[in-house]
């Protein structure tokens, strides 16, 4: 299979090229020239190791032995033997992606990124040290910290935007332990981390680093093609469960940052799954929902800062693959994307947003709305969302059909005590540790493994820098 830039078909690799370079070099993304034919229904007759393992080889086919690396990856890393449960809740289901090591969704696929980009390596003899560059909004750089810690021949660094994620999200991260692992802090937002990220790739082009530069975000195309797996599981626990049958289609409602979540679906989609719409939820920081409502996006306005901060976004990477993929025209690609660059926002034509809105319908809810939420749901059916999950249990009562809908959980609300305290009527006092103590004694539910004992670690990463600093601060000049 052959991956080309989402700017450009000439800009040509493999697919273990792809995984190992994260991101095309023009700027734009991989994407594959064309998807492969997959037997979705032969894939719904496997666990989830078995389906990550058949997807995953579809999408990265010259990656060898991917049964033995989703075994490597997923092995007494998950505290739920499903990995991925759906449980039912009033007239919905939850996709809970929050039992990995770190309590994100995040994990599904930074479990397994690792060892895709080592295979990669080995297939393509690289000898160099591979440097993982990474931006995140508060779950990714834990989960790749976590997934990358003291892995041979890979360093990694996470900058994170600086008082921009949660208390507990922070305590992850400047805690984190590895030989090969650097946390700094970025005074700005996520926008400028990941746009300092994707500068210091364009700067690096064609000089001799000493080593291989990749990225762990979701513009890396194997940290995306993992993420397809939990559809297919959600899928096939609705059909255990006598939701549905085989063939009749599915809605999703995915708490959406930077577009990756909800992307895979669109790839299951592609790949035979009877998925129907994508609904594609926001918190205050709504680019998005403006964007599939009017065909403009444009970021040219405040960033908020939220109690859902992995979506406090207002550059959504993964919308280009989108865009790509709906059109098959990287010249327009290119040219909605130079842009953004230059102006900050872009318009695409009536009938490609006629298409969007048919598969993506979009809602968005402020805190208040959200914290409602969780209220409601947590006194009406006992279960408890953080505040990612509740925009997407908004967004589903907006957009809820006659099809089963399935709303994505992508954080454990531990990770949000603050917000879910307050979302239950209670004061939330104290640090974050105290709060994720007084959510466990009010609600029972159990604190994920991976949160409690944070409160005791040590501090190991606490630099804070100027965004302009980023490239001396990651590449040690």
């Amino acid at each position: 299979m052959i991956y080309h830039s989402t700017r450009d078909r000439g800009l040509r690799c493999s697919a273990a090229q792809a995984v190992l370079t994260g991101l095309a070099p023009d700027g734009g993304l991989y994407v594959p020239e064309a998807l492969p034919a997959f037997d979705w229904e032969k894939c719904l007759a496997g666990g989830p190791l078995e389906m990550s393992a058949a997807i995953a080889s579809a999408m990265l086919p010259d990656i060898p032995d991917m049964e033995a690396l989703a075994a490597r990856a997923y092995g007494g890393k998950f505290t739920h033997p499903a990995l991925t449960p759906t449980v039912p809740v009033g007239h919905r289901f939850v996709l809970e992606l929050f039992h990995g090591p770190t309590a994100a969704f995040k994990d599904v696929a930074l479990c397994m990124l690792p060892q895709l980009l080592t295979a990669a390596r080995q297939v393509l003899g690289e000898r160099r040290p591979v440097k993982i560059l990474t931006a995140t909004s508060g779950d990714t750089g834990k989960a790749a910290l976590e997934g990358f810690r003291d892995v041979e021949g890979v360093q990694i660094c996470v900058f994170y935007p600086y008082g921009g994620v949660s208390q507990v999200q922070r305590a992850q991260m400047v805690t984190q332990e590895g030989s090969n692992v650097q946390v700094c802090a970025v005074r700005g937002d996520f926008d400028d981390a990941q746009t300092g990220v994707k500068q210091i790739f364009a700067a690096c082009q064609g000089q001799d680093l000493g080593c291989r530069l990749s990225s762990a975000n979701s513009i890396n195309i194997g940290r995306l093609v993992p993420q397809i797996m939990y559809y297919f599981k959600a899928y096939r626990d609705l059909m255990d469960q006598g939701a549905v049958r085989l063939g009749e289609p599915v809605d999703f409602s995915v708490p959406t940052g930077n577009f990756g979540d909800i992307l895979a679906g669109y790839l299951a989609k592609a790949l035979g799954l009877p998925v129907g719409r994508l609904v594609c939820a926001s918190n205050a920081n709504k680019v998005l929902t403006d964007f599939f409502r009017t065909g403009v996006y444009d970021r040219r306005r405040p960033l908020y800062k939220t109690t859902s901060p992995s979506m406090d976004i207002l550059v959504s990477s993964n919308l280009e693959r989108l865009l790509y993929f709906m059109t098959q025209d990287p010249d327009q690609v290119a040219g909605w994307m130079a842009d953004l660059s230059a102006t900050g926002r872009y318009q695409i034509g009536e009938a490609l947003l006629k298409r969007l809105q048919e598969q993506f319908p979009a809602h968005w809810c402020d805190d208040a709305a959200a914290a409602a939420a969780i209220g409601q749901v947590w006194r009406d059916h006992g279960y408890l969302m953080d505040p990612h999950t509740a925009a997407a249990w908004t967004a589903a009562q907006r957009h809820q059909g006659d099809r089963p809908m399935v709303v994505l959980s992508t954080a454990s609300a531990y990770k949000f005590p603050a917000a879910v305290l307050t979302a239950l009527g209670e004061d939330p006092i104290g640090d974050g540790f105290d709060q994720m103590d007084r959510l466990h004694q009010i609600t029972g539910t159990p604190v994920p493994p991976g949160l409690s004992g944070l409160r005791w670690k040590p501090e190991r990463h606490l630099d804070v820098i100027d965004k302009e600093q980023m490239p001396a601060y990651a590449l040690g000049r």
